[in-house]
């Protein structure tokens, strides 16, 4: 396996450049971490490529920052990240894509949705930037208590991505070679066509600002219709 160690060296050489290219299009400097490979994936606690990265990015930061992951490794790097949102506009995505911890037939994820939510509640805690990401959105086994728990966790936001649209594709047909719509199926028929977004969106509305797919992972989100004050405990 070909393991990028000289991430951060590159990052290095080429910031300056990159940073100029963007200002002088009125644009942000923007980096995301990552919208197709976690950054904390197992072999991080060997190589800590991810971590060297964001001590570069200490001496020189982007104007924008974006972490994504599904992994509670992050925690390991929360002193850094707290570090890089004083000196940098910092969001950490943390994707939960429901309050399940599997569909039939996938395997599971690294990190189980309570330890997830309680990530998220430990960057929210640290004074970050947090969203929870359904990304990609699976059937929800229970919407309204879900959302009220990664409200009640800090989220600033959520992010509501379904596989049609979200994919790359406008019908979803990348996504629908793979076995993610028959597992999805087979747990809530419903759950495959773009009218359970919309449902789901509705939902957590009521929760938490909003954001759908492509715009919420950029950081546009629709008003939440309800203090997170006012939700009880």
């Amino acid at each position: 396996m070909d393991v990028k160690t000289n991430a951060a060296d590159i990052y290095r050489q080429t910031r300056s450049a990159e940073k100029k290219w963007a200002n002088n299009k009125s644009s942000p400097f923007a980096v995301f971490m990552s919208s197709s490979t976690d950054p904390w994936q197992p072999l991080e606690k060997k190589y800590r490529v991810t971590r060297a990265i964001l001590s570069a990015m200490l001496d020189g930061p982007p104007d924008r920052l974006i972490l994504q992951t599904h992994s509670v490794m992050a925690r390991d790097d929360l002193p850094l990240i707290s570090e890089l949102a004083r000196i940098c506009e910092l969001r950490v995505h943390i994707s939960i894509e429901s309050d399940r911890d599997s569909l039939p037939g996938l395997p599971s994820p690294p990190s189980s949705v309570a330890a997830r939510i309680d990530l998220l509640a430990k960057f929210s805690q640290a004074g970050i930037n947090s969203v929870a990401c359904v990304s990609p959105l699976f059937p929800i086994r229970d919407p309204e208590t879900f959302f009220f728990k990664l409200a009640k966790a800090g989220a600033a936001a959520v992010v509501v991505d379904h596989f049609i649209g979200g994919d790359g594709t406008v019908d979803g047909s990348r996504t629908r070679k793979t076995r993610l719509p028959s597992a999805m199926a087979a747990v809530d028929p419903a759950s495959v066509g773009l009218s359970y977004r919309d449902y789901i969106v509705g939902i957590a509305g009521a929760y938490l600002p909003v954001g759908v797919s492509a715009a919420g992972f950029a950081g546009k989100y629709s008003a939440c219709r309800t203090s997170v004050k006012n939700l009880g405990q």
